[in-house]
């Protein structure tokens, strides 16, 4: 639902790169090019971001009951 602050595997923090993954993913640049200028080296890291579905705002549509 909302990516992780840090890595899973090897901890590095990440959560703050989401939103700028998003806005230069969405202005067309390869996937690539932004993770080594993010500074996303290593390959779980990345799988953190290539995997992750953004639901937050299909679930903040939603009242709690």
């Amino acid at each position: 639902m909302i990516i992780p602050i840090r890595c899973q595997s090897c901890g590095k923090p990440i959560g703050h790169l989401w939103e700028e993954y998003k806005e230069r993913l969405a202005k067309g640049e390869d996937r690539k090019k932004i993770f080594d200028e993010l500074g996303l080296e290593r390959y779980c890291c990345r799988a953190i971001f290539l995997g992750h579905v953004d639901l937050f705002d299909t679930i903040a549509r939603f009242k709690k009951s």
